[in-house]
């Protein structure tokens, strides 16, 4: 799939801020004709992130509920940094966890450089990029696989997960509170993320800043139950501050 280029990612973000984008508004801003504007979130629109309306567009529907692969066009130069910074964290000969998400699937990515990793995941997405890696052993979860992003979810995941002890955990979140809840819009994923935090030594979240200006209704876990927090850039001084009370190392990769 064809990506967004710089402008329109700026469109989808101004977009998850302000909860819609106008035409005009938009030229202005980028000092571009209405026409460039109209095309630029006609090429968003046909890719699902944003739907028009008259004179702008808004989200299509709530995050959690755009396509799989429309989601990795969101902040997407911003994850594969997130990917190579938390890639780095993991020593060669070691085993870890990978959740379901976008982020997670670049630190895999990234991963692929590493030797002789056992990989444990609820992730077909992650296992299928790891999978012809002759470095790495993946084991996959079993259970219930959601159509929409091929996650493995369900109770039957959770007693599978359970039955490992790793030293390292890549976690994704859908959302990120200020008093540093982690948060989803599923139920059965939180419960399978509880249970990966439960059997890792080491636990990495992964997410950018775009996790950390909206919500979810189910809560996860909380930062004193991680160890590493990365993420492009942390603007929340309340954040910060949890990371400090809470013992939990911070790396930005927009400035490393």
């Amino acid at each position: 799939m064809e990506t967004l280029n710089t402008r329109q990612r700026e469109i989808v973000g101004i977009a998850r801020l302000e909860g819609r984008v106008l035409v005009e508004e938009l030229a202005s801003r980028f000092d571009v004709s209405l026409q460039t504007i109209r095309k630029d979130l006609n090429e968003i629109c046909a890719k699902a992130i944003l739907k028009r309306i008259h004179g702008g567009a808004v989200f299509a529907a709530g995050v959690e509920n755009l396509r799989y692969d429309a989601r990795r066009l969101i902040a997407q130069n911003e994850k594969r940094g997130i990917g190579m910074a938390a890639a780095d964290l993991i020593p060669d000969n070691c085993s870890l966890f990978i959740n379901i998400g976008t982020t997670t699937e670049e630190v895999a990515h990234c991963l692929l450089r590493k030797k002789d990793l056992l990989v444990i995941t609820n992730n077909i997405n992650v296992a299928n990029i790891l999978r012809p890696s002759p470095a790495t052993d993946v084991i996959i979860a079993g259970g219930m696989v959601r159509r929409s992003d091929g996650g493995v979810v369900g109770e039957t995941a959770v007693d599978f997960i359970k039955q490992f002890k790793v030293d390292f955990a890549i976690i994704g979140t859908s959302a990120v509170d200020e008093d540093g809840s982690l948060l989803d819009f599923d139920l059965r994923e939180a419960k399978v993320a509880q249970a990966i935090i439960a059997n890792a030594h080491h636990v990495i979240l992964c997410a950018d800043q775009t996790k950390l200006k909206r919500t979810a209704p189910v809560r996860v876990a909380h930062f004193g139950q991680i160890n590493t927090f990365v993420t492009d850039r942390l603007e929340s001084e309340s954040l910060r501050k949890v990371c400090l009370d809470h013992g939990v190392r911070l790396i930005e990769s927009d400035l490393s």
